[in-house]
C-alpha cells in the first residue's frame, strides 16, 4: 500500500482568489449553455457573477433552473433586466441568445466598453449575404462584424487574447474545422469535402420542440438541412483562412437519438503526392501539444469517451488515396460553453486550460 500525503493549507490555498476577480454577466441565463458556463464558473474564486439575464425563469432561483448546480448556485436569481444594467460593473458579457438576437444586444455592451464573448452565430461570418442567405434576414449590426474574432483558440489564439469581442464558434463548425485544418494548412483541402454530423438533441437549444421530443428522438436518425445548414459558410470560411481554396463542402447534418455529443465524418480524395506518413506528421505537428485534443490512435473518436468534457478526439483512416477523418466532441462544451471560456480564459490573461480539465464521464 503506498500512502500519499496532502498539504492541506497548500490545498486550501488553491481555493482562495489570485486576483481581483474578474465580474461577469450572463444574458440567456435559461440555456443549456449557461449551465455549462455555470458550471465551471461559479466554483472558481476568480470570476464574480453579478448579473443573471433571462426572459424566461424570471424570479426563480438558479438552482430551481438548472438542478444539477446544487448548492453552488445558492443565493444567484434569474432577472429580467436591462442590458445597461447587466454590463454595469462587468468585465465581460456572455451572450448566450439565439442567432437573430444576439445582434441587437451586441452593439449596446460594446459601446459600454465591456468585453463580449457572442455564442450565437450572428457575428461569425464577414459576409453579410452569406449571413443573409443561411440565417434568412438581414444584419442589423454589420458595422461591428469586423470587430469580432473568430473563437477557436487551436487556430486563433493570438487574435483572441487581444480582442475585445469573441465570436464563439458553433457545435458543428467546430467539430469539422478542427479535424480538417491540419490539411487545409498544407494546401490538401482545394477540392470537394462530403462531411455527415450527427448531433445529440441538446443542440437545439433547452426550450422543447418537435425535433428534441424524446419519443420521437429517442428512436430515430434523421437528417435535416441538408448542404444547406447555417453553419456551412462559418466552416468554409475558417478553413479558407488556414490555407483552403477552392474547397466545396458538402454538409448532410443528422439528428441522433442522444442528448449531447457531435460524431463527424468527412470523405475526400487527397493528392496522389499525400501518404499516410504524411497525415501522421501533419496531425501530430499542428494538435500533438493541444491540450484539449486527443490524436486517437487504435481505435476511432466516439461520443461517450469525451461527454462532459473540453476533449476532442480526431482520427482518421486512409486507403489508396481516399480520406475519411473522424471527430467527436461534446457540443455543449467544446462545442459550445466551454470553448467560450477557453477564449474566456485568453481574453483575461488567465491560463487558457483554468476550468477546463476535468475528465469525460464513463460511461
Amino acid at each position: 500500500m503506498h500512502w500519499v500525503w496532502l498539504d492541506m493549507e497548500k490545498l486550501l490555498q488553491i481555493r482562495e482568489p489570485t486576483m481581483s476577480p474578474i465580474r461577469v454577466s450572463i444574458v440567456g441565463a435559461s440555456g443549456y449553455g449557461a449551465a455549462e458556463l455555470l458550471r465551471r464558473l461559479l466554483p472558481d474564486p476568480d470570476v464574480q457573477i453579478l448579473k443573471l439575464i433571462s426572459k424566461d425563469d424570471v424570479g426563480k432561483p438558479l438552482s430551481a433552473v438548472h438542478l444539477s448546480l446544487g448548492d453552488v448556485a445558492e443565493g444567484y436569481m434569474i432577472e429580467d433586466i436591462s442590458v445597461e444594467e447587466a454590463t454595469e460593473g462587468a468585465d465581460l458579457v456572455f451572450l448566450g441568445l439565439p442567432h437573430r438576437v444576439s445582434m441587437d444586444f451586441a452593439p449596446r455592451i460594446l459601446e459600454k466598453g465591456v468585453k463580449l464573448i457572442d455564442l450565437s452565430g450572428d457575428f461569425r461570418l464577414r459576409s453579410t449575404d452569406d449571413y443573409a442567405r443561411y440565417y434568412g434576414l438581414e444584419h442589423t449590426a454589420p458595422e461591428l462584424i469586423d470587430r469580432f474574432v473568430y473563437g477557436l483558440p487551436e487556430l486563433f489564439r493570438d487574435s483572441i487574447k487581444t480582442s475585445n469581442a469573441v465570436a464563439s464558434p458553433g457545435c458543428f463548425a467546430t467539430s469539422q474545422i478542427l479535424p480538417l485544418a491540419p490539411l487545409a494548412r498544407r494546401g490538401w483541402l482545394n477540392r470537394t469535402v462530403r462531411v455527415v454530423s450527427a448531433t445529440g438533441s441538446s443542440g437545439s437549444g433547452a426550450n422543447p420542440s418537435k425535433g428534441t421530443h424524446h419519443p420521437l428522438r429517442s428512436v430515430t436518425l434523421r437528417p435535416y438541412r441538408p448542404l444547406n445548414h447555417q453553419h456551412t459558410p462559418e466552416i468554409v470560411q475558417a478553413l479558407g483562412d488556414v490555407g483552403a481554396e477552392n474547397m466545396r463542402l458538402d454538409f448532410v447534418p443528422v439528428s441522433a437519438p442522444l442528448s449531447r455529443g457531435i460524431l463527424t465524418t468527412a470523405l475526400m480524395d487527397l493528392p496522389e503526392s499525400v501518404g499516410p506518413k504524411d497525415l501522421q506528421e501533419a496531425y501530430q505537428e499542428d494538435f500533438g501539444s493541444e491540450p484539449f485534443i486527443r490524436l486517437v490512435e487504435g481505435r476511432l473518436p466516439e461520443v461517450a469517451s469525451i461527454k462532459g468534457s473540453q476533449y476532442v478526439e480526431i482520427g482518421h483512416q486512409y486507403d489508396d488515396g481516399r480520406l475519411a477523418v473522424f471527430c467527436a466532441l461534446d457540443n455543449l462544451v467544446k462545442g459550445g460553453a466551454g470553448q467560450a471560456i477557453q477564449s474566456f480564459n485568453l481574453m483575461m490573461g488567465r491560463p487558457e486550460t483554468t476550468g477546463l480539465l476535468a475528465s469525460p464521464t464513463w460511461p
